[in-house]
This record gives structure tokens, C-alpha cells and sequence, in this order.
């Protein structure tokens, strides 16, 4: 095979998104995390990013690197339709694929070229855990890639789960601003899979270092502890 078809990782993706759990369902909707996205070694060229700051949106071509070693499936139950309900593979964006590839829309920040990494990318409302490879990078351009009347299927409109969130014990004060923002916006959009709807169950998420304990009741999220941890 000829070293154009190789395909591997140029990079990897920093953020706070610890943990599978409470990681954003799609790319885009909370868009105050702040991700950013180191290159190896061969990939550190100057010139592979001229002119990349004339786009407003990236996408990310990425690999499912928590999922390797599974078994793909034809059909799946998408979390949102309640776990229970199967679509097919190609219908859904599972992780659990022939290729364990993922694509995903982030906004462009900066690009600031260091000493230590060469070029590293600032971007948010990326949906990665931290330290997912990077497989490619490619402009979002808005003529040919937004498409208008466009189905979603069965998925969820980005202000459709909209909950509201309660800190009754103030315990947001603990974290700085940004870091409360991000987890306001993760929780109200419900982290929880489809099928877990236990009011009386303590849902726990780690972010940034942090493990926030949360109770839903009635599309109302209750803060009850915020955690420091070790990353």
C-alpha cells in the first residue's frame, strides 16, 4: 500500500471530558468547552494550516478509540429512542461500526504556534473524550455543507431537551465561572441514556477534574455534590 492511503492518527484532541459519561451526544451543542487539538511530530508543518483561520468550522475526522476491539452490529438501539428500539448501523451514528470512524462539526478559536507542540488548534463544541485520535481536519464550508429543510429522523432537534438546572447548595461556586458554564450547559441537556429514569438515583459525571453528582426529576436537574478528583 502506498503511503498517500495510510491513513493515521495526526493528532489528538485535549479537553474535559474525562469520562464517557456526560460527553455532548453531538458536535455543536454545548459550545463553551474549550478543546484543543496537538499534532504529532510529522504533521507539525507550518504551511498544512495557511489560511485555516479564514474558516469560522472544522471538521473533525476522528476514531472511536474507546470502542476498538468491539464487534460492529447491523442495527443498534439508539440511546434517545429509549434504548429498546433498533435502527440500522448506517442509520445512526453508534460507535459500534465496521469502521470505528467519527465525523464532527467544531467551531474554530485559534491556531498558536508553540515551542514545544508547533501548531495546536483551539476549538470548541467538540463531542470527544479527551485524548481521541485525530485522523483528519477539514474546513466546514457553509454552501455545499449546510444543508436547508433537511430531515433529522429520529434525532433530536439541539433545543429540544432543554432542563433546567438547580444548584440549590451552591456547590457551582466551587469550580471557576468557565468551568460552571460548561456544566450547566452539559447537564441541561440531559446526559443520561434514554432508558435510565430513576428519580430517586444519583447520577454522577466527571468534567475537568471535577465529579458532579446529579438527581433528575420532572426535566429538573438537581446539583447535589461537586467533587474535586484527580485527573
Amino acid at each position: 500500500m502506498s503511503e498517500y492511503y495510510k491513513i493515521e492518527a495526526i493528532g489528538h484532541i485535549e479537553n474535559d471530558f474525562t469520562d464517557k459519561f456526560g460527553i455532548p451526544r453531538q458536535s455543536g451543542i454545548v459550545d463553551s468547552v474549550l478543546s484543543k487539538i496537538i499534532f504529532e511530530p510529522d504533521f507539525r508543518e507550518k504551511e498544512a494550516f495557511r489560511k485555516i483561520e479564514q474558516f469560522s468550522h472544522l471538521w473533525l475526522i476522528w476514531r472511536f478509540s474507546e470502542n476498538e476491539g468491539c464487534r460492529w452490529s447491523p442495527t443498534v438501539r439508539p440511546p434517545k429512542l429509549g434504548g429498546n428500539k433498533r435502527v440500522g448501523v448506517f442509520a445512526s451514528r453508534s460507535p459500534f461500526r465496521p469502521n470505528g470512524l467519527g465525523i464532527s462539526c467544531v467551531k474554530f478559536e485559534r491556531i498558536e504556534f508553540t515551542r514545544e507542540y508547533g501548531p495546536v488548534l483551539y476549538v470548541k463544541g467538540a463531542d470527544l473524550m479527551n485524548k481521541t485520535p485525530i485522523i483528519d481536519i477539514k474546513p466546514y464550508v457553509p454552501y455545499s455543507d449546510a444543508v436547508l429543510n433537511a430531515s433529522g429522523g429520529f434525532s433530536l432537534n439541539k433545543y429540544e431537551i432543554n432542563f433546567e438546572v438547580v444548584d440549590a447548595d451552591g456547590y457551582l461556586k466551587t469550580v471557576s465561572a468557565e468551568k460552571a458554564k460548561s456544566i450547566i450547559e452539559i447537564l441541561k441537556q440531559d446526559p443520561r441514556p434514554g432508558y435510565q429514569n430513576d428519580e430517586n438515583r444519583i447520577y454522577k459525571m466527571k468534567f475537568g477534574g471535577y465529579e458532579i453528582h446529579f438527581s433528575v426529576i420532572n426535566e429538573k436537574i438537581n446539583i447535589e455534590n461537586i467533587i474535586r478528583t484527580d485527573r
